[in-house]
């Protein structure tokens, strides 16, 4: 190997791994109307979603686009202020089509093995028994981000604003959660998230998520859980 050759081989070190790229599931090919549903979105959660890499997923619609819908699609999301990286659902008539729109094709975000226990779990155990995972006993402060891969994340004091704790598994906070908390995150739709002093900024399981506009101000300040029923993402007091 020459000394170039070695060179070549250090300068870029290129990995797969979790991202935090949002994913549009379209139900129309009304661009206008994308458009306006990603503005509210942003609006609620600039720190999440404004200049966000998003992917389409096309699943959902009853045929694909023509190439000049696609294209009126992926301009809207850009005037919104996401930035559109790719599209998702795999197909060959996808692929043709990501392949003129000049963009990647996303598999589709893998599902939990398991179907989701949407069943309120009993207030005790759900307090006192957190499953096996990633144990943190200091403060993740505004900036900092910590990942639990592959397994549930437990901390023992506070989740600052500005910061984000996520966990393939379950995620549980014994201080307060003042930040972003992301359960789920390869898609776990089991997942739960509980905290002591629920201050979220932003809370996600399995892609679902609630802002803290969005939560009843009685659930401030609370000890809380999190968990998906359905689609629809939970919140009630321990």
């Amino acid at each position: 190997m020459t000394v170039h050759d070695a060179a070549v081989q250090t300068a870029v070190e290129l990995k797969f791994g979790q991202v935090g790229v949002a994913s549009a599931i379209l139900r129309t090919l009304d661009a206008g109307l994308l458009r306006a549903e990603l503005q509210r979105r942003i609006a609620a959660a600039p720190a999440l979603f404004a200049r966000a890499p998003l992917v389409l997923d096309l699943s959902r619609l009853p045929q694909l686009p023509e190439a000049d819908q696609a294209g009126a699609l992926l301009d809207a999301a850009r005037g919104a202020g996401m930035l559109p990286v790719g599209l998702s659902y795999g197909t060959a008539e996808n692929e043709q089509l990501a392949a003129w729109l000049d963009l990647p094709l996303f598999a589709r975000f893998r599902q939990g093995a398991e179907k989701a226990d949407t069943s309120k779990p009993d207030a005790a155990d759900a307090g006192v028994a957190p499953a096996p995972g990633m144990h943190s006993g200091k403060a993740v402060r505004s900036g900092q981000q910590v990942y639990a891969r592959g397994r549930d994340l437990v901390l023992a004091a506070a989740v600052g604003n500005g910061a984000e704790v996520i966990a393939d598994g379950s995620i549980h906070v014994y201080g307060r959660l003042s930040g972003r908390a992301i359960a789920g995150a390869q898609g776990d739709a089991s997942a739960r998230i509980y905290c002591r002093d629920f201050q979220a900024e932003l809370i996600s399981i399995a892609g679902h998520y609630r802002v803290l506009e969005d939560v009843p101000a009685d659930l401030r300040g609370q000890s809380v859980q999190a968990w998906l029923d359905g689609e629809r993402l939970v919140i009630e007091k321990l």
